[in-house]
């Protein structure tokens, strides 16, 4: 190996997150000298944090859904799932102890529930493996020299010297895990391009009248189907809710999950995943406001539902309501509609029963954005893949230097998309950084 004599490591990995912990063990497997340095005062923060404390480290799905999972740029993944994909991360851990169970969705989590059986395995294959571990170290920037890398500054001062450096810091969500951006400025220092950065999987925000009045705070939705439309409406909400389910207005997404009613606006599973999309609509048409629609019974259809309506046809709208909603929901509901919670169904005419089937499967609320980046937990944007080779995770524009998990412009929805990324760009990324160092 040239590299021996005239470098301190042959590579360095910059983050001690998933990808980077990855990236470190399939670098030292080639048997080469691996650095991890990271500021943080402990490696993993943010992966200590995924799946509610649990992680979720993949998602037992077929291809083409995982890459339909991950909205952002998904399809740069192909060629290395090629190499790595979700079943070999199951392989991975499992391999090394550490027994994995399926839950709904095709979500995986450790058996212990407990993050810390991910991170402390990871940690121990990287122990095992020889690899040097430095914390509390934060890069100033990352050294570049005729076109190729050759190691990094610490803020420090102290120079560390490798053909191969993998950029693994991270993206600008959740800061308090030590996501501040930094490896932006070194990517950009490369000639590469960094994309918008914008929050996703992140509380969309409101100005609704229920959400300012709060009368629906705290209220829980199950298994509801939300829509973001591709429209700007001025109607009346009859109008609108009419209007989605009767116009040829194309959906942008739908996500048919869980949600919740906050003081701010929508949270809970379908608005999180809604919101990356509501976003970057909200910045590619320069709109102020985004529509979207829920739709409280979306395993029924229309003339079912109105069956079971008119088998209870002698009931007030309330209770026929409140068999597929909360009360408060169901009130509010009634509100929009226009209509007396205390009316027997009976007594509706034609036009009132369409109506009041319009906001059950397409009732409007709006959002004027998302909370900010910093409360996402996944941050959208990020280094271009077109500058980087999807079969190495090696940048295109300088040789040597190479990324992986969220630093790149990709991003998928929470139930183990997004660390799959992490794990497979890192695997990726650690492999050929150890490889490319032989020539180094």
């Amino acid at each position: 190996m040239s590299t021996t004599h005239e470098y301190n490591y042959d590579v360095i990995v910059v983050g001690g997150g998933s990808s980077g912990l990855m990236a470190a063990i399939n670098a030292a497997e080639q048997g080469v000298r691996v650095l991890v340095i990271d500021k943080n005062p402990k490696l993993g923060r943010k992966l200590l944090l995924s799946g509610g404390g649990r992680c979720n480290v993949t998602n037992r799905t077929s291809r083409e859904e995982l890459i339909k999972h991950i909205p952002g740029n998904g399809k740069f993944l192909y060629s290395a799932l090629n190499q790595f994909d979700q079943e070999d991360i199951i392989t991975f851990f499992e391999g090394r102890g550490i027994a994995l169970k399926e839950e709904d969705h095709g979500r995986m989590f450790p058996v212990t529930d407990s993050a810390r059986t991910i991170l402390g395995s990871l940690v121990d294959v990287m122990n095992k493996l020889g690899v040097t571990v430095r914390l509390k170290d934060p890069i100033d920037s990352v050294l570049y020299e005729e076109g190729r890398v050759i190691g990094v500054l610490t803020r420090a001062g102290e120079t560390i010297t490798a053909p191969s450096v993998v950029l693994a810091a991270g993206g600008r969500a959740y800061p308090r895990t030590g996501a501040e951006g930094d490896a932006y400025a070194w990517s950009r220092s490369a000639g590469h391009t960094i994309e918008r950065l914008y929050p996703t999987e992140a509380p969309l925000l409101s100005r609704d009248d229920f959400i300012v009045s709060k009368a629906l705070r705290g209220v829980s939705l199950r298994d509801v189907a939300v829509t973001l439309w591709d429209t700007q409406l001025k109607g009346s909400p009859a109008e609108n809710a009419h209007t989605f389910l009767n116009s040829k207005i194309v959906p942008l997404t739908i996500h048919q999950m869980d949600m919740i009613f906050t003081h701010f606006g929508y949270s809970g599973p379908a608005i999180l995943r809604c919101s990356g999309h509501v976003n970057q609509y909200l910045h590619r048409t320069g709109f102020k406001t985004a529509y979207l629609s829920i739709n409280f019974v979306p395993n029924e259809t229309r003339d079912a539902m109105k069956a079971v309506a008119e088998e209870m046809r002698e009931k007030q709208l309330m209770t026929v309501l409140k068999q597929w909603m909360p009360e408060a929901m169901a009130t509010q509901l009634l509100v929009s509609a226009e209509l007396e919670p205390t009316t027997p169904y009976k007594q509706l005419v034609h036009a009132e029963v369409e109506r009041l089937f319009d906001f059950i499967q397409a009732f409007p609320i709006t959002a004027y954005e998302s909370q900010p980046i910093e409360k996402g937990f996944v941050t959208g944007g990020g280094v271009s893949t077109k500058e980087v080779n999807p079969s190495t995770m090696e940048s295109r524009l300088m040789t040597g230097l190479y990324f992986c998990g969220e630093l790149l412009d990709i991003n998928g929805y929470t139930g183990g998309y997004n660390i799959t990324a992490a794990f497979v760009t890192g695997t990726i990324a650690g492999r050929n950084a150890a490889w490319s160092s032989f020539a180094g």
